[in-house]
């Protein structure tokens, strides 16, 4: 295929822009893995915390008006608490079990190629004039699978770009953007929902052991958030994206339909999916359902604490019938081995589950991280910060380190055992201050070297323009950032105002 030289790439005076995003690649490049990352956070909190309880270090606890004192790690009773406690407090890390429950469904789902056939049949079976909006809602809904989304629909939407004529580069970045800068909206209760939540929950226990959080806490503001991205993620394609590339004047490359086999595999899929549920409405509907809580509650009910293993079977379900059309799953092995198989990709998430679970436990035992939440809350307050400046400065900052650390949850463990005591002492529920995390850990998404995908996304338009460059294509991604982040936060500012709640048991303040 001969190459398409793109407008983008020539440019010989690299700007101030450029310069700055090359500085961002190199200090994000000279960063440790998040591994090590939290082997040194660990190691530091036994310092600080030693050092804090000799220059007696204390905070009165506003909430149970108790003093709150520093408490070394670095003594006898200290080492012994962190060696009889290391299995538990992996074992016991809510983040974890949360997981690798939800990877059982959504492994198997993409090991027998459900999720690629369903994205594949929403990209390829929309009328030329929707092109777009099929790709971009493709990769809104692609979240709910992880990762998935963007190893499989980038090069799809290239290829169907490519088929109507529009450039192949267009195509991959409009789906790029759609699954990393809206990494967190969705219609659909998720892995990632799951996963958030756990770090959250072991966080908001630093204030108030006895709170509780639940995978759907920011479901309505999410869901709320796909109305005004998939128009907007439109415009900025068809109005600032494409009219920067250069006509194409490639080949045109039909795609492979569906074959007869994977259309069959998706209406057992489909069907699979709606008996599913049924059965869940069975056990929630009526006023005496098996997971209603009790007086017949919905909010404070097993249903919002089974929320993870309905996802699991969302996906679950609907893959053993897929599997079972297409005669991708043949025996009761297949199954397993699939199961195994995405399981067996979780290696690094658990390397860093172990060292964060440690930190975190080290960090609530010092009492560092009430005492800094107290103190924080406090110099807050003195300087007027309490409102919507300091929330959408949060949301900055989220968007700010997403540039050096691209990893959802490695983040969210690392700032939410501060920011999330503080923010519960200024009055906010924990789920409000997940959803500002939620903004600004996905709207640098799209730019970010740091996200493993980029390299994989930058690999694949050199396919189509040899001379495309990181700089280039983070100028083409930087429209979405730009537009999305603006969109979003003024979404975020008049939810706030309307006070409207952001998921099943979740407001924005504490106690409403």
């Amino acid at each position: 295929m001969e190459p398409i030289t793109s407008s983008v790439q020539n440019r010989k005076n690299r700007g101030i822009f450029n310069r700055m995003l090359d500085g961002v690649e190199k200090a994000g490049n000279k960063l440790p893995d998040p591994v090590t990352l939290f082997i040194l956070f660990a190691v530091i909190v036994i310092l600080a915390s030693h050092l804090a309880s000799v220059l007696g270090v204390k905070a009165v606890n506003p909430a149970t008006k108790e003093t709150v004192e520093a408490v070394s790690l670095l003594t006898k009773e200290g080492f012994q608490k962190i060696m009889t406690n290391m299995v538990k407090n992996f074992a016991e890390f809510p983040p974890l079990g949360l997981v690798l429950v939800t990877m059982i469904g959504v492994g198997l789902a993409e090991g027998v190629g459900l999720i690629s056939a369903l994205l594949r049949k929403l990209v390829l079976g929309a009328p030329k004039g929707i092109i777009t909006f099929s790709i971009v809602f493709a990769g809104l809904l692609a979240n709910m699978a992880g990762d998935a989304g963007f190893i499989v629909l980038p090069p799809i939407a290239a290829l169907v770009f490519m088929s109507v004529g529009r450039h192949p580069i267009a195509g991959m970045v409009v789906a790029y953007a759609s699954v990393a800068g809206g990494f967190s909206a969705n219609l659909i209760v998720n892995m990632l929902d799951a996963l958030l939540a756990g770090f959250t929950q072991s966080a908001a226990e630093i204030v108030d052991p006895d709170f509780q959080t639940n995978p759907a806490m920011n479901w309505y503001f999410l869901a709320g958030s796909c109305l005004f991205f998939v128009p907007l993620a439109i415009w900025v394609t068809e109005k600032v994206v494409e009219p920067r590339l250069p006509e194409y004047k490639g080949p045109r490359m039909p795609m492979d339909k569906l074959s007869p086999e994977e259309a069959k595999g998706l209406r057992y899929a489909g069907a699979a999916t709606l008996v599913f549920l049924l059965l869940v409405a069975v056990t929630i509907v009526p006023e005496n359902g098996w997971l209603r809580g009790e007086n017949g509650a919905v909010i404070t009910s097993p249903f919002m604490n089974s929320l993870v293993p309905i996802i699991m079977g969302l996906f679950l379900f609907p893959a053993l019938a897929y599997g079972i059309a297409t005669k991708s799953i043949q025996s009761d092995k297949d199954i397993a081995q699939e199961i195994a198989k995405s399981l067996g990709t979780m290696g690094m998430y658990m390397a860093i589950a172990f060292f964060a679970a440690q930190f975190i436990a080290y960090f609530n035992w010092s009492n560092l991280g009430i005492i800094m939440a107290i103190s924080g809350a406090d110099l807050l307050k003195g300087l007027g910060l309490t409102g919507l400046p300091l929330l959408i400065g949060f949301i900055l900052f989220c968007g700010t380190l997403n540039l050096f650390i691209a990893s959802a949850s490695a983040k969210w463990a690392i700032v939410g055992p501060v920011f999330v005591p503080m923010f519960m002492l200024l009055g906010y529920d924990p789920a409000f201050t997940q959803v500002a995390y939620r903004i600004g850990d996905s709207i640098t998404n799209p730019i970010t070297p740091m996200f493993a995908y980029f390299a994989i996304l930058l690999a694949g338009a050199k396919k189509f323009d040899k001379n495309m460059g990181l700089g280039s294509l983070i100028s083409v991604m930087l429209p979405y950032t730009i537009f999305f982040g603006i969109a979003w936060i003024l979404f975020f500012i008049a939810w706030y105002y309307l006070g409207i709640p952001l998921g099943p048991g979740a407001d924005i303040h504490l106690n409403n």
